[in-house]
Formats: C-alpha cells, structure tokens, sequence
C-alpha cells in the first residue's frame, strides 16, 4: 500500500471549493481500507435520516451547521459551530442541515460486508407523539455519494411515497 501525501486543507478548499456545491456537496479525499474522509459544503436540501451500523464523525471547519437527530422517541437539534467537532453514535437516524458558505469534515468507517444503512423519512405531523417512519429503504453502501440521490430523486418525484401510513399527511418534498 503506498501512502497519500497529506493535504494542505486550506490550501485545497481555494482551489477546490467548487467541487462541495449543490447538488453534490462533498468530496472524498481519502478513501482507506477503515475510514472514509469527506470535505462536505453547504448549502443542503434534504428532509431524510440517515443511519448506519458505525460511528461519524463531524467537524465544523467554517461556519455552523445543524445535525437533526432521532435520539430515542425525540426529534433533536444538535448545534456544531465553527471548530466544533461531534461523534455520533452508530445507529443513530440523523439530517446533517448545512447552510451557505459552510465547509465541514466527516469521517465514516468502511462499511463492513453485509452491513446496511438505511435512510428514513418521518411525518412531522402533530397526529404523532413520536418519530413516525414514512419509508425507509435499506442498503449497503458502496459509494454513498451515488447511492443516495436516486432514492432521494424518488421521494421527492413520487407523492403517493410521501403519504403517512398512519395519519394519511403527505410529507414536503425537500
């Protein structure tokens, strides 16, 4: 295994920042045999949760961003300012929320053979006490980056997939 140059992250974003802009917003720069290292921008558009089997974690390079979380029976905000770093705990539903002129850096684990991920969408309706799964689809990641926008691309282009099994409210679309 021959060894990456470390990189000059300040030196990247000025030559790079346009690669961490809707509709992608983030970029792999390493790719290892354990861990994943992505530079991830704003601003972001999504109403789903992900969550997978192993740990994330979050640092604010520039800029607040906002992790929506399921933490138990309770939507949560988790506020990560500039320079803030987080772990989230594996297993953990969570809408990482990033806002214009924001750059950040996430760490995911490899997924291992035969792990799955899933992403989830949750009424916000009233009618609910607590979290309420609209659709989830589960999957093991390869390249999270393509994996995800068609199934996006699907909830957002597909009401009748939006609807509440429970309460019949048709959820936003982003």
């Amino acid at each position: 295994m021959s060894l990456l140059p470390p990189i000059n992250f300040p030196k990247w974003l000025s030559e790079n920042s346009h690669l961490l802009r809707p509709p992608v917003n983030n970029f792999c720069l390493y790719a290892g045999q354990d861990h994943i290292v992505m530079a991830v921008g704003g601003p972001n558009e999504r109403t789903d949760y992900h969550m997978n089997e192993t740990e994330e974690w979050f640092y604010q390079y520039k800029g607040p961003m906002l992790l929506k979380v399921v933490d138990g029976n309770e939507f949560r905000d988790i506020h990560i300012n500039e320079g803030e770093m987080f772990l989230l705990p594996g297993n953990t539903p969570h809408n990482p929320v990033r806002f214009s002129d924001t750059i950040g850096i996430v760490i995911e684990r490899t997924r291992p053979e035969g792990s799955l991920d899933r992403l989830r969408w949750y009424c916000r309706s009233e009618a609910h006490k607590e979290p309420t799964i609209i659709r989830e689809e589960v999957f093991h990641v390869t390249d999270l980056g393509t994996q995800l926008k068609p199934l996006i691309r699907n909830w957002i282009e597909n009401p009748d997939l939006r609807k509440c099994p429970q309460c019949g409210e048709v959820a936003v679309a982003k």
